[in-house]
């Protein structure tokens, strides 16, 4: 099988050829359709991400496909079962070997592209929204990088679960996107002036941000009292330093959110999360945004969009 491997951290990945695995105990193989590109493959990519594997290694945190065979314990999902898969890596190969317990079956009406860019990006935007920063109908919502893969969610959730949504992000083009799913005021993150014009607004009760650098700064400042500043990524490669001074005074909640790590230390809300969901996609309550699709034979010129955020949406791989 074909597969994007990286076997150099100071070298650019390459597809390559490589045996298709077998399921071990308590996996399943999954015929891989699609793999969802995501910030932290950058980073694995350079090996700086906190959970990257040993060399030489599959990237592709995300994948959907089709169920091909069960290892040695497992009864479900069966053989021929359509899922999406958070697998960490080695999702960018047309097979792969991944815990039976981390499928998730997804509906007959969701094509695998979708699926393949849903469990991170959706799963990231409600969990943070409603189990950490707990967002209140009326409340208002600054999303920082509003038309990236995550960002683009925590706007369309955002305005559903009742907030009036502030969508920063660069250029008229993405922010015609965020207005399109929800957002309604719209902040140029090359021009706008975001603590002014935020706190003109009546100022931020929760704060939403992926992209870090500057923007966090602006972001704080327009906070109000009370208010909760969720530290989803640094998309802008520029980790900020928290003035603890200023959550005292403004009374200011700063939460990091990492979804993966739901899985080792509260998984039933992650399950709970994702089955609510695909219930709102199976109700088309959603409308989930692909920005661009390469084939794996482009996973490189995929990266490359991802890396220069040249794209709104989810930037997805298929493998045909």
């Amino acid at each position: 099988m074909r597969a994007f491997v990286v076997s150099d951290h100071g070298l650019a990945p390459s597809v390559i050829s490589l045996d298709e695995p077998a399921p071990g105990p308590g996996q399943v193989k999954v015929r891989i359709k699609a793999c969802g590109l995501n910030f932290a493959d950058l980073l694995m990519a350079k090996g700086t991400y906190q959970e990257t594997p040993p060399l030489p290694f599959t990237l592709g945190l995300e994948i959907a496909g089709v169920v091909e065979a069960l290892g040695e314990g497992v009864t479900a999902p069966a053989v021929g079962t359509r899922v999406a898969v958070f697998a960490g890596s080695g999702g960018l190969a047309e097979a792969g070997v991944f815990d039976a317990s981390r499928c998730v079956e997804i509906p007959d009406e969701m094509p695998f592209d979708v699926a393949a860019g849903f469990l991170v990006a959706y799963g990231t935007s409600h969990l943070a929204l409603t189990d950490r920063a707990r967002l209140q109908p009326g409340e208002r919502l600054l999303v920082l990088g509003a038309a990236g893969g995550v960002g683009l969610t925590a706007v369309e959730l955002g305005a559903a679960m009742g907030a009036e949504v502030i969508a920063v992000a660069r250029g008229a083009d993405k922010l015609a996107v965020a207005q399109a799913a929800g957002a309604r005021h719209l902040l140029d993150s090359d021009t706008a002036d975001i603590r002014a014009e935020v706190k003109a607004l009546g100022g931020a009760d929760v704060v939403y941000d992926a992209v870090g650098g500057e923007g966090f700064k602006s972001a704080m400042r327009c906070t109000n009292a009370g208010g909760r500043i969720l530290v989803i990524g640094f998309a802008s490669g520029d980790v900020p330093r928290i003035p603890a001074n200023h959550l005292l005074v403004k009374n200011i909640d700063a939460m990091g959110f990492y979804w993966g790590g739901y899985l080792a230390w509260a998984p039933e809300r992650l399950s709970a999360s994702l089955a609510a969901l695909m219930e709102m996609y199976r109700a088309g309550d959603l409308k989930p945004h692909i920005g661009a699709t390469r084939t794996l034979d482009k996973a490189g010129e995929a990266m490359d969009l991802l890396r220069q955020r040249k794209v709104s949406g989810k930037v997805v791989v298929t493998m045909d």
